[in-house]
């Protein structure tokens, strides 16, 4: 490939299936679609909420996780309460809290109607600028072979010879020519906005063209996964933030591994005149949309299974149980779950007792965080302390069993 070609911003080209959709693509948005119009259903909203924010702490572990980066979940729930952190995993949780804050910041703007266009060379900044400002010192500079280091600027795109990199066998644009490859990227996929189903896909063409063009130094990675995530929101999938696109692509379907073979797979140049009319594999770009569909397909089914009422009311009810609790906790419980709040002066109502023995009850699952309250007379809703998360969400953060479905069969090439 000439010099001039390596930095035409066309060399990202394909970045959709322009011509006709693949069916095996087509197929996969339309079940996403029909999954996720079920997800948490038969939860009120309130408590999906809860969960929602449960998820956000997932995302970021498993986001983080994918960086080389292992983070204990109750390191970043001490991060996000700005609670006291041991010297060495302070700097992971706060870049963990970091991760949080800007996921909340998505999903705050587009419940408000204000999340732009999540491929926007503007969103795409603020992503990164967010992020950065809530870094920790430790992670705000990159090093260099030479052992020297370079600050990272928050919401800065490479712009210097000193950044041009190069990330194993990929050569990104040089950085110079960074911004006319974003202003492509950021032309072409807003296009794709106007269609349904292409804005579904555009989530894992997008995904990888960003990663291809490395805009920022350092952050790609993080950045591109968040960006994933709105796409989703304004695609119409985001399932109330119940279901996570880093745990998938962390997981793999079958080994974790996947993730990175397959963004590899994608770099693949044009192989012949029947691969596309672009400079990259439209056969390996095919391959990688299937294989992140079907990635995202698989977190929505896993999310059914995990956030089902009456599945995750019967865990918590045997969790309650064996920690010495009675029916009557198990009962409190699963009202707050169905109704999303039970005030505090209807507790004894729900439980058909006294008033005394429905304070009681509701007392210490509140200082035991099973419910918890704005104010100390508030409502109740519930709660998922993360010492018992794998008791109640199997899975979710490790490898414990829990009854979903299988995968689906994926046929990506190698």
């Amino acid at each position: 490939m000439s010099n001039d070609a390596v930095e035409a911003p066309s060399r990202i080209e394909p970045l959709f299936f322009e011509e006709q959709v693949p069916r095996v693509l087509a197929d996969l948005v339309g079940e996403i679609q029909q999954e996720v119009t079920t997800l948490g259903r038969d939860l009120h909203p309130d408590s999906a909420d809860e969960l929602a924010d449960l998820v956000r702490m997932m995302n970021c572990y498993y986001s983080n996780l994918i960086e080389g980066h292992d983070t204990r979940p109750r390191d970043i729930e001490r991060a996000l309460a700005n609670q006291e952190l041991d010297p060495e995993r302070r700097p992971l949780a706060l870049e963990a809290r970091a991760h949080v804050l800007v996921q909340r910041a998505i999903d705050r703007a587009f419940l408000e109607g204000r999340l732009p266009s999540a491929t926007s060379i503007a969103f795409v900044k603020w992503v990164h600028k967010s992020f950065y400002e809530e870094m920790p010192a430790e992670f705000r500079f990159v090093r260099h072979p030479d052992d020297s280091t370079r600050p990272i600027v928050p919401g800065q795109f490479r712009s210097a010879a000193e950044d041009d990199v190069q990330v194993g066998r990929h050569l990104p644009p040089s950085s110079d020519r960074v911004p006319d490859f974003m202003a492509h990227f950021e032309r072409r996929f807003g296009a794709a906005e106007n269609w349904a189903s292409a804005r579904v896909i555009a989530i894992a063409s997008a995904h990888h063209r960003l990663n291809y063009i490395h805009p920022f130094i350092d952050g790609n990675g993080r950045v591109s996964r968040l960006m994933s995530h709105a796409m989703a929101l304004r695609a119409g999938i985001g399932g109330g933030g119940l279901w996570s696109i880093s745990r998938g692509l962390a997981r793999g379907l079958r080994d974790r591994g996947e993730y990175k073979r397959m963004m590899d797979h994608a770099d693949s140049p044009r192989q012949g005149d029947r691969d596309g009319r672009g400079n990259l594999s439209e056969k390996a770009l095919q391959d990688f949309c299937e294989w992140m569909l079907s990635v995202m397909l698989d977190q929505v089914r896993f999310a059914k299974a995990a956030f089902r009422f009456e599945t995750l009311n019967d865990r918590y009810r045997r969790l309650l149980l064996d920690l010495g609790h009675d029916d009557r906790a198990a009962k409190l419980v699963a009202a707050v779950l169905r109704f999303g709040q039970v005030e505090r002066g209807d507790a004894h109502v729900v439980l058909k007792t006294s008033e005394r023995t429905a304070r009681n009850t509701m007392s210490k699952l509140v200082q035991e965080g099973f419910l918890k309250s704005s104010t100390p007379k508030g409502a109740v809703r519930v709660g998922f302390p993360l010492d018992y998360r794998e008791r109640l969400f199997p899975n979710l953060f490790a490898d414990a069993p829990i009854e979903a479905p299988e995968p689906p069969g994926v046929s990506f090439g190698g």
